[in-house]
């Protein structure tokens, strides 16, 4: 009998998620459709303020809102944190869009528009989505999904090309050398899927490099 009720129960099988998966999507494009051009800002939560990416960090995302950016993070401490406080300094439009995980990630205290999702997959769509620009910080795993997703997603022809920028050449170095020496040599990719990103050490580089592509492209901001 009890095996009976468990079969029945509608919210106990998948397809009630669906539900749940559905209205992410909907407050998610509800609210950032309505946010204009923004870049998404990604790097490791567990730089701390005094790290020197932390501070970078803060700066481009300053520099970014002066030029008329809002600015979108994961919502969460560390370079997340740094680029909402670059934002929010600037005066700009500073987005967090914080995830639900079993440690707990809690929203740093410079987010202006807060979304909050338990799916992985609906966040990343709204980074994404929403984004005229990624900006990729030193971090972890959760900034390579990111990263890869995003060149990935470029390199299929998903989505439109947009600029791709990678933060902190000493940093990035080993990984670059390995796509050549092995993914490149091996034909896995070709060459200009190497010129999907660009690499910087500076602030000024980053917007720079954003600029001069809605500038010199047919693709309106």
């Amino acid at each position: 009998m009890k095996s009976d009720i468990k079969k029945n129960n509608f919210t106990s099988e998948d397809t009630w998620r669906i539900f749940r998966i559905m209205a992410e999507f909907v407050e998610g494009f509800e609210v950032l459709s309505q946010v204009g051009k923004a870049v998404s800002i990604f790097g490791s939560s567990r730089a701390t303020s005094k790290n020197k990416y932390y501070a970078q960090a803060e700066e481009t995302a300053y520099l970014l809102a002066k030029a008329g950016f809002a600015i979108i993070t994961g919502g969460g401490p560390g370079i997340m944190e740094a680029g909402n406080r670059g934002a929010r300094r600037a005066g700009g439009l500073s987005i967090g869009l914080n995830i639900q995980i079993p440690t707990e990630q809690k929203p740093n205290p410079y987010i202006d528009t807060l979304l909050d999702f338990h799916y992985f997959f609906v966040r990343k769509v709204m980074f994404v989505k929403y984004a005229k620009a990624f900006v990729i910080m030193p971090g972890g795993f959760g900034t390579l999904d990111e990263f890869f997703e995003a060149i990935n997603l470029i390199q299929t022809q998903r989505i439109p090309k947009f600029p791709v920028v990678l933060f902190g050449s000493s940093y990035w170095q080993g990984l670059i050398s390995w796509l050549e020496a092995y993914v490149l040599k091996n034909g896995n990719i070709s060459p200009q899927d190497l010129q999907i990103f660009k690499v910087v050490d500076t602030p000024k580089e980053v917007v720079g490099i954003i600029s001069k592509f809605y500038s010199s492209s047919q693709v309106k901001l």
